[in-house]
């Protein structure tokens, strides 16, 4: 596709945003919405009508001729139900027309969505409630609204309601700290999230030609070829024709709907690559991200290729995450994490920056927890992403001030004067005082902190809840402490001291690969390790975590309990179906191809004997042999994942069948993988049934 040349006359041009709505909307309306918009004022009827009417005029003048209220259900992708404009007039003619009340709310089938349990089966309706936060935008023909989704009794069956909710409740204890420090001027306080999406690119003829790919998004089967990332050469290589065609119309699909698309890249492993948005407040970046998505696979089919969001979509080489950079700021601009050029704005700094630190020490499960999934498990802890073990990396510079600060000791930095926060002694702190750590699942990089657990394929809004809320926490802990306050400054320097001193385990800037930092991390910090879905989740009915997320209102206990039902039976149900891929592959695929290749080996090996013996190679004798032995271990490997996939129909309740996977399940998986690809590497490559890692990594 030809880009436009000059990309500001189309960025955003599918959005109804604040140009369209200053163009569109009359001064007292447009002034009402913004009211709604900046500090969540209820919009009445009568202006929802003027602004419902104004949208559909902007999105039948762009094409559109249906509208569709487009929320998060708990899937972990996006749900739209469309309906058109057309309303019946005189003559049998139509008009387009499009109320304020079909704006608001919306009533979609809920029946067949996740819920955890939080209704009933008959109890079908679920509502979708606008949020005028995040600007509609406009999808093939269909103007999409985002919303949040409730149940018929008002619980969220989404992961946007939440996320509105843990920002609300940083928001409120933010505030709250910054009056304390003499902020007036701020009225709200935003998150904001610049989620790097990593991603690979496969050839759509070879991806057709693999079941596990097309039922799973990963390859269950594949035997390592002679180059994979060893050389390192793909990261920041030249980009390749087909590859930069792909992109182009991908940035300029994505520029039209306002998303910032604005770095692009060559990731680590081959046919690996990585795009980058500029920051925008979180429930703007999960929408976003949420369509980069499905747009990146739409662009994709357009030339030929397929988008694969898998954590792991390949062993051997680098999986794909998502990194999650995260930040807090006032709506008149200030970054609470940016270090700031005075010791008044540094005291500040170090106040926000030490209730990170402890909210990720006392809430490490849920942060763990939050980007849980079979596909991300593959990932943790290998050797392209963090460990499953949470852990902050500060860098040595903002390392040592809080050393001084424990310490009552000068900081070598600067002056040797004893440090008291808001006095002149307080270090001045440049923006960029750490190094890049990759190897940390929370580091903070300059004026922000990068959550790099997330996996690919996954919605942020999940891991920026549990951010959000436990940051919340937090807050309103020092903000019930400092208000009572006779001499702040003293009660500040004593509670960032005594902060600094509880939570200093969760402190680390080494290498997080490193098998010695697991072991001091568990046995001697007595940090938790969860490397896989059902340890972590395990945690999310923890007392005081079910406490501190109640306390903000971001779930009620209901939710809570449903959230944990689904996960660990989406858990279960993946890797179930990635069983059921494999023994069908292994079954009708590989073992006929094996026993073909075996065949072959064998009437070769015939027909020399008969003529004479002598002419039977020691190859052949050897490759027989091992081709017979394989195909009774694939065999007997198949039924034994058979037989345990029985069992896990057997189970009675999604905790038993989640710990049946993890124990039985996922190892009788690698026990029939093993066999397979070994087969792969000695049976010829014109018998094997479907496109190798070879074919698929080096084919675009």
């Amino acid at each position: 596709m030809q880009t436009p040349h000059h990309v500001p006359d189309f960025f955003a041009s599918k959005v109804f945003d604040e140009q369209a709505m200053r163009a569109r909307l009359t001064p007292e309306v447009y002034r009402s919405l913004k009211q709604t918009i900046r500090r969540g004022v209820r919009l009445d009827l009568s202006l929802a009508n003027a602004v419902a009417a104004a949208m559909c005029t902007w999105a039948v003048e762009n094409g559109a001729t249906h509208f569709t209220h487009w929320f998060q259900p708990l899937t972990g992708i996006t749900a739209e139900k469309h309906d058109s404009f057309i309303t019946p007039a005189p003559g049998g003619r139509v008009i387009m027309e499009f109320s304020g009340k079909e704006l608001i709310r919306g009533e979609p089938d809920a029946s067949s969505f996740p819920s955890g349990g939080l209704r009933a089966t008959f109890e079908a309706r679920g509502y979708t409630a606008w949020d005028p936060t995040s600007f509609a935008f406009i999808k093939d023909k269909t103007l999409c609204i985002p919303t949040a989704f409730c149940s018929y009794s008002g619980e969220a069956l989404d992961k946007k309601t939440p996320l509105l909710r843990s920002m609300e409740a940083l928001n409120k204890q933010a505030l709250r700290i910054l009056r304390l420090f003499g902020n007036t001027a701020a009225s709200r306080v935003i998150t904001h999230v610049g989620p790097e999406q990593e991603y690979f690119l496969v050839d759509r003829d070879m991806y057709l030609k693999r079941k596990d790919l097309i039922y799973t998004g990963r390859t269950l089967f594949g035997a390592n070829p002679p180059k994979g990332q060893e050389l390192e050469d793909h990261y920041f290589g030249s980009i390749k024709p087909r590859v930069q065609a792909y992109m182009d119309d991908l940035n300029e699909e994505l520029w039209k709907l306002g998303i910032l698309a604005k770095t692009e890249h060559n990731e680590v492993a081959p046919a690996q690559h990585e795009l980058a948005p500029i920051y925008a407040s979180t429930n703007v970046a999960t929408d976003h991200n949420q369509l980069t998505m499905e747009i990146m696979k739409k662009v994709a089919r357009r030339h030929g290729l397929v988008c694969l969001l898998h954590e792991k979509p390949f062993a051997g080489v680098n999986g794909s995450g998502k990194h999650n950079n995260w930040s807090m700021a006032t709506d008149t601009g200030v970054n609470l994490l940016s270090p700031g050029e005075t010791p008044y704005e540094n005291a500040q700094f170090l106040l926000f920056l030490v209730a990170v630190i402890k909210a990720v020490d006392e809430y490490q499960s849920l942060l763990r927890l939050s980007v849980a999934t079979a596909g991300n498990d593959h990932r943790l802890g290998a050797n392209e992403a963090p460990p499953a073990v949470v852990s902050i990396f500060l860098g040595d510079e903002l390392s040592a001030i809080l050393e001084a600060i424990e310490m009552d000791s000068p900081y070598e930095g600067t002056a040797q004067k004893k440090m008291k926060l808001g006095v002149d002694a307080l270090p001045r702190i440049t923006q960029d005082t750490t190094d890049r750590n990759r190897t940390s699942p929370f580091a903070f990089t300059g004026n922000k902190f990068e959550f790099r657990m997330v996996g690919s394929g996954d919605s942020i809004a999940c891991a920026n809840i549990m951010l959000n809320a436990a940051v919340a926490e937090a807050l309103r802990q020092f903000a019930d402490i400092l208000e009572g306050a006779g001499d702040f400054d003293a009660i500040l320097h004593g509670l960032i001291k005594e902060t600094i001193i509880s939570h200093k385990r969760i402190l680390f800037n080494g290498n997080g690969y490193d098998g010695q930092w697991i072991e001091e991390a568990v046995e001697k910090r007595g940090l938790l390790n969860l490397p896989t879905t059902p340890d972590a989740m395990a945690h999310l009915l923890d007392k005081g975590n079910m406490e501190m997320l109640l306390k903000n209102g971001v779930f009620t206990e209901g939710e809570l309990r449903s959230r944990y039902e689904i996960q660990l039976e989406n858990y279960t149900r993946t890797v179930k179906i990635e069983a059921l891929t494999m023994e069908d592959m292994a079954r009708r695929e590989i073992l006929p191809a094996v026993q073909r290749y075996a065949g072959s080996l064998a009437a070769a090996m015939a027909d020399k004997a008969k003529v004479d013996p002598a002419l039977v190679s020691g190859y052949e004798k050897k490759a027989s042999a091992a081709i017979s032995g394989l195909l009774d271990e694939i065999d007997q490997a198949a039924d034994a994942l058979a037989e345990k996939l029985a069992a896990l129909d057997r189970a009675v309740d999604v905790t038993a069948q989640a710990l049946l996977v993890k124990g039985e399940i996922i190892p009788a998986m690698e026990a029939l993988r093993k066999p397979c690809d070994k087969a792969e590497s000695m049976v010829g490559q014109k018998d094997w049934p479907f496109p190798t890692y070879g074919d698929l990594l080096f084919g675009v």
